[in-house]
């Protein structure tokens, strides 16, 4: 995720970093080559152009846009509904945390086995959202539980098996009432249903063909609008195209970053810093004392 202070109004017509630019430059440049060419063909031979003029091209750039739109709000509505759904899981992890100091026996090992455990809990669910390696998580887990883990299909699920396994023993040992054991398992009850409302975000993007139909009228658009426009703009057709395709390819490409909010791109959620709030969290209910730090954003940009 992009995280940086607002720039002057000067320093926004020049920023790279964090900006869309980097990913549709080569878009932008060749609609520009192509605009050139035209409006050359114009300059030196103008009876050669039918003159369409800019209104048929000003009411499907209107429509265009609008799509566009339309499509970026369901891309950041996905984007918005996962973090909702990380920031939710931080509240469980917190809340469970606390629960587990206050109902479980005195116990500081038990504690830091169960506390340890969602922290696991929460670095496997980032990698399997990433589809990155799980090893980050083997810290955090006991080394005996481990090759349950990394054998499982779903890893997932198969840390929140063991936590409820360990509650399970503990109720049968008399250690743990009836009420206050379904008082934890409603806690790991909603991380399944973060869990599962995540996989459901990275499982179900937005329908491919509608992508498509954006993504091939925008090229479109930028590549016939010269002919319309240079009869009127003439030599600066190729600037005002190059600013035209710069805000729908941009939109275009800004959607499809957003559309997956795990993913490792500039604008997709920053699933390291939500881990490292979640172990900070635990360790400090713990009572340790060395705390890791929040990650910070490098060069603007927070993983």
């Amino acid at each position: 995720m992009i995280v940086r202070p607002r720039p002057g109004a000067f320093e926004l017509l020049f920023i790279l970093r964090g900006s869309i630019v980097p990913v549709v430059a080569p878009r932008i440049l060749l609609v520009f080559v192509v605009s050139a060419m035209i409006a050359l063909a114009h300059h030196v031979a103008p009876e050669r152009f039918y003159d369409l003029g800019p209104t048929p091209f000003t009411l499907v750039g209107l429509a265009l846009s609008i799509f566009l739109g339309f499509r970026n709000n369901a891309c950041y509505e996905r984007w918005w509904e996962g973090r909702k759904q990380w920031g939710q899981l931080i509240a469980e992890v917190r809340s469970f945390a606390r629960d587990c100091l206050t109902v479980l026996p005195d116990d500081p090992v038990l504690h830091a086995r169960v506390i340890r455990r969602v922290v696991g809990f929460a670095h496997v669910l980032r990698d399997q959202l990433r589809g990155t390696s799980t090893e980050l998580a083997r810290p955090w887990l006991p080394e005996t539980e481990w090759p349950t883990v990394a054998q499982s299909r779903n890893q997932v699920d198969a840390v929140l098996l063991l936590q409820a396994t360990e509650l399970r023993r503990l109720l049968h040992d008399g250690a743990l009432s009836d009420i206050l054991y379904r008082g934890l398992s409603d806690r790991l009850e909603s991380m399944t249903t973060i869990q599962t409302a995540c996989e459901r975000l990275r499982a179900t993007p937005t329908p491919f063909a509608y992508s498509l139909l954006l993504h091939r009228t925008a090229w479109l658009f930028c590549l016939f609008l010269p002919v319309g426009l240079v009869s009127t703009v003439g030599l600066a057709t190729p600037v005002a195209i190059a600013i035209l395709a710069y805000a729908f390819f941009g939109l275009d490409a800004l959607g499809e970053e957003l559309e997956e909010p795990f993913s490792l791109s500039q604008n997709a959620l920053p699933l390291d810093a939500l881990v490292r709030s979640i172990e900070i969290a635990a360790l400090q209910a713990l009572g340790e004392t060395a705390l890791p730090e929040p990650l910070r954003p490098e060069r603007y940009i927070l993983r």
